[in-house]
């Protein structure tokens, strides 16, 4: 039994365990005692999210050691090379291996030949608009992982949710919409005149906000270690600060000088009540996007992890619980409503005027991100402290292109 198919299994019992646990609360149940239920309800689904978080970690270790597996595939053995031992590094691991001792020593310890593999790639960057005065462009393994660290701040920046854009510059883009939702046709009679449906036609700008991960200090005694990967140490660091923003941003961002966010550009569906959802409250709110989008793929709800609490307690009209655990054969998701979900940090809690759900076809929201990520190292300004300064610098923006993909439910007024 693998590792994921075991801990799957304690997340099953767990979930019987937690709805025995409110299945004994009744109407005539003390209140002392349904909070003492409902307490240990929450625990049981605290421990079953901590057992998600444990099954991630094994999936992501498990995609690395693919990666690693299928890379050392492609590496030509020994007698296909043309010199046996020595293989002759491509342009992009020069820049790697150059960027890496920049990275720990600064410009005073490249060598001459990583000098000029350096300033080609700078004056590359320059001819495409991207400013790397006092710093570098990182490789292209470093934007890839980067790109993958920016996944765990939140759901916006997945390329799994959100269509992800990539472009060489940071240009405005400009895409059109159209809106002919509100014309059918028609039957006439013969010789009759037809009558004008005229499409409703626009666009959308996306622009590239420019964000930094603010100073990323790393102490010398770090830098020398030979040992640590201080690479993946400023990675992860500026992806936690950089991922916490964009996330936020492209949540709800109000379009001014920043993306505009997703609860921001959607339509509100109001809920019934200003402090609670309900079961009628979910279905209006699915079928208030066309089912076209609600068959694409992309389709989910999104909200935080305090609602998902809540919404774990719902039953439809037959008793049975909305939310269902991952399937451990199948190896399907959870769901809700037989749709999955996505726990967005940056959305809010169930309150008096809140937006705390959003359904609908996500990859209909464009995050547009340019290509290049720069890194500017800082030595003189922390020199007394022991220390060298990081900063990173990336720009990106989003919009929702479809506003009919996507709707979200607003909590009523108090």
């Amino acid at each position: 039994m693998s590792k994921i198919t075991e801990l799957r299994e304690k997340q099953q019992k767990l979930v019987a365990d937690a709805r025995s646990l409110l299945a004994d609360i009744k109407d005539d149940t003390a209140e002392a005692r349904v909070a003492e239920l409902e307490s240990q309800h929450d625990a049981a689904m605290a421990e079953y999210d901590r057992l998600e978080a444990r099954i991630k970690r094994e999936e992501a270790l498990e995609e690395r050691e693919r990666e690693l597996n299928a890379a050392d595939e492609r590496r030509p053995s020994a007698d296909t090379r043309a010199t046996p031992g020595v293989t002759e590094k491509t342009d992009a691991e020069k820049y790697a291996d150059a960027f890496r001792t920049f990275v720990r020593g600064g410009r005073s310890q490249l060598s001459a030949e990583q000098r000029g593999i350096l300033k080609s790639y700078e004056e590359r960057a320059q001819s495409v608009g991207t400013n790397t005065a006092g710093g570098y462009l990182v490789p292209v393994i470093f934007q890839e992982e980067l790109v993958k660290s920016l996944k765990a701040w939140g759901p916006m920046m997945d390329p799994g949710v959100t269509r992800m854009l990539q472009t060489a510059t940071g240009a405005a883009l400009t895409f059109p919409t159209m809106n002919d939702t509100a014309n059918v046709g028609a039957l006439i009679a013969e010789n009759t005149q037809v009558s004008l449906a005229e499409i409703a036609f626009g666009t959308k700008t996306i622009d590239a906000f420019k964000y930094t991960s603010g100073v990323v200090l790393v102490s010398d005694e770090l830098l020398q270690d030979a040992v640590l990967d201080v690479e993946s140490i400023i990675r992860d660091a500026m992806a936690e600060r950089i991922g916490r923003i964009a996330n936020t941003h492209l949540t709800t961002g109000d379009g001014s000088s920043k993306p505009n966010g997703i609860i921001t550009a959607a339509t509100a569906v109001e809920s019934s009540d200003d402090v609670t959802i309900t079961f009628d409250d979910l279905i209006d709110l699915e079928h208030s996007v066309d089912p076209a989008y609600r068959a694409d793929p992309s389709c989910r709800w999104m909200f935080n992890d305090g609602t998902l609490k809540s919404l774990r307690k719902i039953k439809d009209l037959e008793g049975n619980y909305v939310w269902q655990p991952a399937d451990v054969k199948g190896g399907a998701p959870a769901t809700i409503l037989n749709y999955g979900y996505s726990i967005n940090q940056a959305m809010a809690s169930i309150a008096a005027s809140a937006k705390p759900v959003a359904f609908g076809a996500f990859n209909k929201y464009l995050v547009r991100k340019v290509k290049e990520f720069a890194i500017k190292r800082l030595v003189e300004r922390y020199a007394d402290y022991g220390q060298v300064g990081f900063i990173g610098f990336t720009r990106f923006d989003g919009e929702l292109l479809d506003a009919a993909a996507v709707k979200v439910l607003q909590n009523k007024a108090s």
